[in-house]
């Protein structure tokens, strides 16, 4: 029986990472975990996978990825009803643990916070784990609630658009009407003067800011997530004079961090390689706008950066790129002649590049004067560190030579291999 008949899919990156939900935090990762319905023999008994515990769910990856696997799926913490405590026995010493919980499901048996009754869930720890801090974790997860709070938010602020709607009939005398490209361009300054209020509260000291830091991440990524939707639906040129230039805007809400950073203290042993995964979901986007690939060392600056105070150390970056071989993934570590690291994507080919060079210093000045790693690196849109390397890359396929004077490295088109050795006179 198809595990999606029962439990809810699980929404996977193209690295095999969970999608979150806004406000989700990861709070505990375990490997070779079961997951089975010990009293209802239809229920998908699934085997050896990765159960990672949120503030929202409790989510079941298969390890591998063939068409073959069973689907990844989730349990709402909503759904959850009672958390049963430990058996502690003699005989529990020598079995494998065991957590069980109960959930609502449907009169289907599907697993549903608004089912009308309840089954019996077990996990089966099949790897080396401490049942009783996962059980904690566990148990804390569903005394705060988080998900209650995200849906008092929205519903919150849909109360608080109506309401307003309704009050705003009776007060036409005192507040102008929210219509044309005023209206807009008011409505949209309000909106930011909330945000900045929300920014001034949470730098008054560091406790406010670690207290507010979920906020204000959830906060950036809806309006990333506006700004990368397109403000094509605009009447008028005056309001983007307003907002200011899209890509500045992309380029700090970028910045501003990753709401779930994989740490030691979630992940475990698994640590590294969901490290490895996070990483590949983080640069798809910096490689894009780096024109495919990147500095594995501005990749570090950038992933620190958007980690907040969960700093990682160069060997641990580094382990995970390693990592990328065994994962499906659309990104890679390179590592050129001279040493240099760099990421790219996989389907970024050194063909391109090299036609874009041949094109440069085939050009009549270059065929004079040379090409620098500069002038590469310009016509490349890459870091002149990075050009250079593509230069030297160039001259081991045979298609540069190069020319060490007191000016630097020139790099010129080679003509020996157009040279017939039978007629090298003539």
């Amino acid at each position: 029986m198809a595990a999606g008949n029962y439990l809810p899919t699980a929404e996977l990156t193209a690295s095999g990472r969970p999608v979150l939900y806004p406000g989700e935090i990861e709070s505990s990762l375990l490997s070779s975990v079961d997951l089975l319905s010990e009293e209802n023999p239809n229920f998908p008994h699934l085997k050896s996978g990765l159960l990672i515990l949120t503030n929202h769910r409790l989510l079941w990856l298969p390890n591998s990825t063939p068409v073959s696997s069973p689907t990844p799926v989730h349990i709402p913490l909503s759904a959850v009803s009672h958390i049963f405590s430990l058996k502690k026995s003699i005989k529990s010493v020598f079995s494998t643990p065991r957590i069980r919980f109960q959930v609502s499901v449907t009169s289907e048996g599907r697993v549903d916070e608004k089912g009308l009754r309840s089954i019996v869930i077990a996990l089966v720890l099949r790897g080396k784990s401490d049942p009783e801090a996962f059980l904690g974790k566990f148990w804390e997860a569903l005394k705060v609630r988080a998900w209650e709070e995200i849906k008092v938010g929205a519903s919150g602020a849909e109360a608080g658009s109506s309401s307003g709607s309704r009050s705003g009939e009776g007060s036409l005398a005192l507040r102008m009407p929210v219509v044309g490209v005023a209206g807009i361009l008011r409505k949209e300054q309000e909106m930011w003067e909330s945000t900045d209020k929300s920014l001034q509260d949470a730098f008054q000291d560091l406790n406010a800011l670690m207290s507010k830091a979920k906020e204000m991440v959830m906060l950036a990524e809806k309006m990333r997530l506006k700004l990368l939707a397109g403000s094509n639906n605009q009447a008028t040129g005056a309001a983007e004079d307003e907002l200011g230039t899209k890509e500045e805007m992309q380029d700090w809400l970028l910045s501003v961090g990753i709401a779930s950073p994989v740490t030691k203290e979630s992940a475990g042993a698994l640590y590294h390689q969901q490290l490895s995964r996070q990483l590949a979901d983080f640069v798809r986007i910096p490689l894009e706008r780096a024109g495919g690939t990147i500095n594995l060392i501005d990749v570090y600056c950038l992933f620190n950066r958007a980690r907040g105070t969960e700093l990682i150390s160069p060997d641990d970056l580094l382990q995970a790129c390693s990592l990328w071989e065994k994962f499906d993934v659309p990104v890679m570590l390179r590592k050129f002649d001279s040493g240099v690291m760099v990421i790219q994507n996989k389907a970024h080919s050194d063909d391109e590049v090299f036609a874009r060079i041949r094109s440069l210093v085939t050009k009549p000045d270059a065929l004079q004067s040379g090409v620098s790693a500069s002038d590469a690196a310009m016509t490349l849109g890459v870091a002149p560190a990075m050009a250079k390397e593509y230069l030297l890359t160039a001259e081991g396929k045979g298609l540069l030579c190069r020319d060490i004077s007191p000016d630097g490295f020139r790099f010129y088109i080679n003509l020996f291999q157009d040279i017939n050795s039978d007629d090298v006179y003539l």
